[in-house]
């Protein structure tokens, strides 16, 4: 059986430290006290931020094999404290633990990747003879680390959206300071207990968890080149209006939609679309919230997916028998149950569940769901869905238009011709055919266009954002006019 500490520090410029046990953190199923972490205040921060300062040209100075072998070295601890990860995330975040598990093999596989692509940032040799002037002059360019990073990450992935941001900068040589949501800090600690375990440059990583309202300098601090941030909409546009002149990267929210046509295997579509809509208790910023379905087809899927959707285990997060856990807390169990309420007044049919205990939110379907009410325009975050019918494949497409998000989409079909019509024509950051729009691969782009965010995570993507051009011309002597015909 695994068992928890009492108290974990916080980690500054590579080292633990343990000023205070300020932040409670709780099981988020029984809502009792699980540890304590200690908090960091803005003369920590600003000591972070100094520290990676000073770690900047070091960090740059490793060779890409130093850079691997830390990446591999984490790779190899994340495999020996695989159950004590698991299941630090199912009391803190509440997430059931098998979920739990395949999140510590998604943080093992990102850092992986990570190692792989520390020993492949190339660059390019350019001609630049495009003219008589240039003639004699030969171009290449490379890639430099960005310099000290901000990274926030959220409370939903707390293990490998951390790691999204922590293992490309360890693969590109940057240094940074990281602060973990304040409700699932504990990933992140381990994280940095790991760390420190490396010969890393002195201040090449600090792990601060905060308070958002104490966590200015994480944002505003320009000795800082980038901001990384995961989270919900409202607060990351905010950051970047803050931000000033350093890059922004945005992973923010959702509210995906899936299509399915008339040609679609249903036995396979109920068993992804339930996954898809109630994983992780349906908080998940790609988790499905809209079911598009042919109108041939409507009845006949919406009432599997009712009988299955009923059929889903919630309870205790750390029972492996456990499909849907706690949300996050109760105050967000509430916002999302008042949110069906209104929706049902708005003359939505309730299909199945509805039902809340505490932060305890049975899997729940809609139908006829007004477009004006929260449940359709915002990100529900929790386990619910609604359903609507289609009979023209165009008017589908723009129903998943239909929103301010665009982060990804799924579209069951056999027809290869809607499968690169959709391509073309959503407004998503991807499309996911003949799947879920919740699934995700962590080598590959990802990231959305309006409401849902800027830039693009997977690894080698992030890499490239915590990098700048370095571009080197050489002039090779005296340009040489070319000789005449007849000289």
């Amino acid at each position: 059986m695994v068992q928890l500490k009492d108290v974990y520090p916080l980690y500054l410029a590579n080292e633990a430290k343990q000023p205070n046990a300020d932040l409670e953190v709780t099981d988020k199923y029984t809502g009792a006290v699980a540890f304590r972490v200690a908090q960091a205040d803005a003369a920590t921060i600003d000591a972070g931020i100094a520290a990676a300062v000073e770690a900047a040209e070091p960090m740059a100075r490793m060779a890409s094999y130093e850079r691997q072998n830390v990446l591999q070295h984490c790779v190899d601890r994340f495999k020996e404290r695989f159950d004590e990860l698991a299941y630090a995330l199912c009391v803190e975040a509440g997430k059931p633990i098998k979920d739990s598990e395949g999140e510590v093999t998604r943080l093992i596989d990102t850092f992986r990747i990570a190692a792989e692509e520390s020993v492949r940032m190339t660059g390019e040799v350019q001609p630049l003879d495009i003219s008589p002037r240039a003639r004699g002059y030969q171009g290449m360019w490379k890639r430099v680390p960005i310099g000290p990073c901000s990274f926030i990450s959220p409370f939903n992935f707390p293990l490998n959206l951390a790691a999204h941001k922590i293992a490309p900068a360890l693969a590109v040589g940057c240094p940074f300071v990281v602060k973990p949501a304040s409700r699932t800090p504990l990933g992140t600690i381990i994280i940095g207990e790991i760390l420190a375990e490396t010969d890393l440059p002195k201040g090449a990583f600090s792990v601060l968890p905060a308070h958002r309202d104490g966590a200015d300098l994480f944002t505003t601090d320009d000795r800082l080149k980038l901001l990384s941030f995961t989270g919900s909409p409202g607060v990351g546009w905010d950051l970047k209006a803050r931000a000033g002149k350093k890059k922004v990267v945005l992973e923010l929210g959702g509210n995906a939609a899936v299509i399915v046509d008339a040609d679609a295997d249903l036995d396979d579509a109920v068993e992804r679309i339930i996954f898809g809509a109630f994983y992780q208790s349906g908080q998940s910023c790609i988790g499905v919230q809209r079911i598009i379905i042919h109108a041939d087809i409507y009845d006949e899927l919406r009432d599997r997916l009712c009988a299955r959707a009923s059929k889903l285990v919630v309870g205790d997060p750390k029972d492996r028998d456990t499909f849907v856990g706690p949300m996050i807390s109760e105050s967000e169990a509430r916002r999302l149950d008042n949110w069906i309420r209104e929706a049902v007044d708005g003359g939505a049919r309730l299909l199945c569940g509805g039902k809340r205990d505490g932060a305890m939110l049975e899997a729940t379907l809609l139908e006829e769901v007004d477009r004006g009410c929260s449940l359709y325009r915002e990100e529900a975050f929790g386990p619910v869905a609604i359903l609507s019918r289609f009979t023209d494949f165009g008017e589908a497409l723009a129903e998943v238009n239909d929103s301010k998000f665009g982060l990804q989409a799924g579209i069951f079909t056999r027809d290869l011709f809607k499968a690169l019509d959709a391509w073309d024509r959503l407004d998503v950051g991807g499309i996911v055919i003949n799947d879920v729009p919740s699934y995700r691969v962590d080598n590959m782009p990802y990231g959305g266009v309006k409401d849902s965010g800027l830039g693009r995570e997977g690894v080698r993507f992030a890499m490239e954002d915590m990098t700048e051009i370095r571009n080197l011309v050489i002039r090779r002597g005296p340009a040489t006019p070319p000789k005449q015909m007849g000289e």
